[in-house]
């Protein structure tokens, strides 16, 4: 157990604020990280990921964000009552899916239309936290909508974000995670053994919008960059749903 906790505490801590740079900085959603590094590649660009509600609490107080990339409409809701957007530049910018993982190593092979209880059973389950964090609210109405929450949540591990949850898979400290598809489709250390019914929870949007008071051309440019035929592509590679046309 108190290997678990310290592991879990040194992924919280890889997603730790930067400093603000001369650039444009960037408060993005964990599960967004492998493909906007890609994006951001090679531009005076600073990206801090985090849960969710991390990023929408840190700009709701005055975070150097320029940019901000949440995982639910809820928390970009939040920021938008108080007043901490810019006018007009909010878009739901991404779609994705949620699935259950296991870790490569595990000695079965998943099997097609077995329900998810099936490799659930008695052993722990890692999602990010279920009742701030997107993925793990998404998991939860996913486990309601399937009758098996009550006799899950005992042996359910909450991690601070969905990346932190995919990674005690990928490490094997824990055989299962509720992850995004996007996340197991960045991690070769873990295997998709269930894909969850979008009806069975929340649709999951990622909107995205420049910060109130950040307004600069350079930041048009990468809000503009982001929704871009080339970063289209990258988003798409990397399973996500571009909900709107290249710009």
């Amino acid at each position: 157990m108190l290997r678990l906790c310290l592991i879990t505490f040194a992924v919280m801590a890889a997603f730790a604020v930067p400093a603000k740079s001369d650039g444009v900085t960037i408060f993005a959603a964990a599960s967004l990280k492998t493909a906007l590094d890609e994006i951001t590649q090679g531009t005076d660009t600073t990206v801090s990921y985090a849960a969710s509600s991390t990023i929408a609490r840190q700009v709701e107080l005055g975070a150097p964000a320029d940019l901000i990339i949440t995982a639910n409409v809820a928390w970009m809701d939040h920021l938008a009552a108080k007043a901490r957007l810019a006018s007009d530049t909010r878009r739901d910018l991404l779609g994705n899916t949620l699935v259950l993982v296991a870790s490569s190593d595990m000695a079965f092979i998943a099997q097609a239309g077995l329900p998810v209880n099936h490799y659930i059973g008695q052993d722990k389950l890692a999602m990010a936290l279920v009742d701030a964090v997107p993925a793990g609210i998404y998991g939860k109405e996913a486990l309601i909508a399937l009758g098996i929450w009550k006799p899950t949540l005992p042996n359910i591990v909450q991690t601070d974000n969905v990346r932190a949850a995919l990674r005690l898979v990928a490490m094997g400290e824990v055989p299962f995670g509720i992850v995004y598809a996007t996340d197991a489709k960045a991690e070769p250390r873990v295997q998709v053994v269930h894909r969850f019914d979008p009806a069975s929870h929340g649709p999951i949007v990622y909107p995205m919008a420049i910060v109130a008071g950040r307004d600069t051309p350079e930041v048009q440019a990468m809000w503009a960059r982001l929704r871009s035929a080339q970063a289209a592509e990258i988003f798409t590679r990397n399973g996500f749903l571009v909900l709107e046309a290249p710009q």
